[in-house]
């Protein structure tokens, strides 16, 4: 006898009239919110992909240089750089770049208020601790389902879920970054007469930046690895040519699309972790 009580058809039920509630009432919305995206996307791709290549180059070894103050590092990612166009995938780059960008920048504006929201209150991070964790968990897929329906096929859905998976590691390191800070500064501050938004802009961020900048940097990493699922609902991208290997059972495809997608990687990764150094050397001094 079946000692087990079968709770799957009505938990997968539950969730589709969710969803199906949620694109009747707030349809419109959703459509707002998509075009809005859609248009920042758009603009950003388009600007990237009418940029002459090596000024982008440049432009890329000159952060290099300004993160870090090494020539080597900065040579070396410019070089990363130059061999993405070498494979000839720069415009698919160009798409990645861009998608990366604004799904990032949309996790940056969500997740710090979120990350300082919960270093205040205890309360509201045992509340939402298990939902940062379900978020992470979750396999990437099951997120491309309801984006999808609420959104259509296309790119606005693929910037949502990657939203969804790689903003994680920014709330949690933002609310980290402030608790960490040594309550002798936080008590001098209110000493001098210091209010709690004065402490926070002034004492509590600048200290927890290092921590703020590894978060982004894990976020940066996060999005990239949604790149190729993200291209299975049209995204397209350097995601699409592993996809496209994959389907055509090309190996020397998918390896093009993977090599790109790592040297982006590896662009973005020292670029971040450079910067983040930084800071934590100024704040040691």
């Amino acid at each position: 006898m079946d000692v087990f009580f079968n709770i799957g058809p009505p938990v997968a039920a539950a969730v589709n009239d969710a969803i199906d509630w949620m694109v009747i009432t707030y349809g419109d919305a959703f459509e707002s919110f998509s075009n809005g995206v859609l248009t920042v996307l758009v603009a950003l791709e388009h600007a990237l992909r009418a940029m002459p290549p090596w000024l982008l180059i440049g432009a890329i070894g000159v952060i290099a240089f300004l993160a870090s103050r090494r020539w080597v590092l900065s040579l070396g990612l410019s070089a990363a750089t130059y061999g993405i166009g070498c494979l000839g995938v720069w415009g698919q780059a160009m798409q990645t770049i861009a998608i990366m960008s604004v799904a990032v920048g949309i996790s940056v504006m969500l997740g710090l208020p979120i990350g300082i929201a919960m270093s205040r209150s205890p309360r509201l991070r045992a509340v939402l601790l298990p939902f940062l964790d379900l978020m992470q968990t979750i396999p990437s897929f099951v997120y491309l389902i309801p984006a999808a329906m609420l959104f259509g096929l296309g790119k606005v859905p693929a910037i949502l879920a990657t939203v969804i998976y790689a903003m994680p590691p920014l709330v949690r390191l933002t609310d980290l970054g402030i608790r960490l800070v040594d309550a002798e500064v936080l008590e001098a501050a209110r000493a001098f007469g210091a209010t709690r938004w004065q402490m926070l802009r002034g004492v509590q961020l600048p200290l927890a930046l290092p921590n703020i900048m590894q978060g982004i940097n894990q976020t940066l990493m996060m999005a990239l690895a949604m790149v190729v699922i993200a291209s299975m609902i049209g995204a397209r991208g350097l995601g699409e040519a592993v996809l496209l290997g994959l389907q055509r059972n090309d190996s020397g495809q998918g390896a093009i699309g993977g090599i790109a997608i790592v040297a982006l990687a590896i662009v973005f990764d020292r670029i971040t972790q450079a910067l983040g150094m930084r800071l934590q050397r100024h704040r040691a001094r």
